[in-house]
């Protein structure tokens, strides 16, 4: 195996270099090279791989092979000489999370004495999952001005490499994975780990460093950030959405949550009424529907009723007598079909689910008196709902 020599680690601002291709081969089907030296960044530690081009052509996969970094490409490189070039925007936007994280890590450790068990850094925002097994709101805030602090005093990040023997000299906030060399990123005065990834120079250049959402996973917290350009473009979208939260409630943008949580009882109120007003007109339009019936099973599609809605009623209906009821709607999302019937009528209604859910790639079930399936809202409900009634029919034996 050829040991490619890793340009980002001399200067992670280079982004263009000559480079011999050394060995050819294919990955997954793929194209790829090694070459004698690369500023590529290959997957590794959390961080993805950087994008760009060799000899111009797309490079869709870096990958680190026991010291050999392999470039997967779109279409191969005849060349044995040749040119690389690292997507300047997607390394920037790397070097800030993964250095706001590094801040972060350590801001937690201090604050909260939580220590860091796993870093990702994704395409939109990146997590950390932190040995924390609750966390509140205050000690979240002192968290992030601590990390903040940190950005702002623009402190020197520097990387430098540390034999195994003396390792322990440097105060590494995790025991290092890997032996021989170790390379350490230290945020001057605050912040020394064992890490590979790709770095800025100064902490100013983070950027602002926001948490933005947390959940509980293997008994720890798993925190959602961003950082710099992603936190940037992170308060845009929610200060839009607060200025027109803003605009629709007139209200100032503080007492917007008071505000939904509100509305939120008031619609709980108003859904509570409108179904006992639902239940009470379903009564009145069942003894209509059964005062018209033609026999027993009476099948109807309702286009302006809700799922709730069409339940209501066929429950109302086949209280009234000996009945069966094959009703239909459609929502935004799905066409829902009930099958209801009265107690005098002796057959189990789930027997019928698996003969109409193929009709519209629908699921469903119920008991033996009542049954609702939901599928494709595209479905022809009407020729379903015929298919249905005689499906029952058939079963009743009328």
């Amino acid at each position: 195996m050829n040991e490619t020599k890793r340009l980002f680690f001399d200067d992670v601002t280079l982004l263009e270099f000559e480079a011999r291709v050394l060995e050819r081969r294919p990955v997954d089907g793929r194209p790829a090279v090694v070459l004698d030296q690369t500023a590529f960044y290959p997957e590794s530690g959390g961080q993805p791989w950087d994008v760009g081009t060799i000899a111009g052509i797309p490079v869709v996969q870096v990958i680190d092979e026991d010291g050999t970094i392999i470039h997967v490409l779109e279409r191969d490189v005849t060349a044995d000489t040749v040119g690389g070039k690292v997507n300047g925007v997607r390394r920037f936007d790397h070097m800030q999370q993964h250095t706001g994280q590094h801040v972060l890590s350590q801001a937690f450790i201090e604050i909260m004495n939580g220590e860091t068990h796993s870093f990702h850094l994704g395409g939109e925002t990146s997590t950390l999952e932190i040995g924390l097994g609750e966390i509140s709101d205050e000690n979240l805030d002192r968290v992030e001005r601590r990390a903040n602090e940190v950005v702002f005093e623009d402190r020197a990040v520097k990387t430098y490499f540390v034999s195994a023997e003396r390792i322990a000299e440097v105060p590494l906030r995790r025991p290092p994975k890997v032996e021989g060399l170790i390379r350490v990123v230290e945020v001057e005065g605050f912040d020394y780990s064992a890490c590979g990834g790709t770095h800025v120079r100064r902490t100013g250049e983070i950027g602002l460093i926001k948490v933005i959402g947390a959940e509980r996973i293997r008994g720890n917290l798993r925190f959602t950030f961003v950082c710099g350009g992603r936190a940037l473009a992170d308060y845009q979208v929610k200060a839009r959405v607060c200025r027109g939260l803003v605009g629709k409630f007139n209200i100032p943008d503080r007492e917007i949550p008071a505000s939904v949580e509100k509305l939120g009882a008031e619609l709980k109120d108003v859904k509570k009424r409108l179904k006992i007003l639902e239940q009470t007109a379903a009564g009145f339009e069942a003894r209509d529907l059964a005062a018209g019936a033609e026999g027993n099973i009476i099948a109807r599609v309702f286009p302006d009723k809700s799922a709730d809605g069409i339940r209501a009623l066929a429950l109302s209906l086949v209280r009234l007598g000996p009945f069966a009821a094959v009703f239909g709607t459609k929502s935004e999302a799905k066409s829902h079909l009930i099958l209801a019937r009265s107690e005098s009528i002796s057959v189990d209604l789930r027997s019928l689910v698996a003969v109409l859910t193929p009709l519209f790639q629908g699921k469903g079930g119920g008991g033996p008196s009542l049954v609702e399936i939901a599928g494709d809202k595209a479905a022809d409900l009407e020729a379903i709902v015929a298919r249905a009634a005689s499906a029952l029919r058939e079963a009743v034996g009328s």
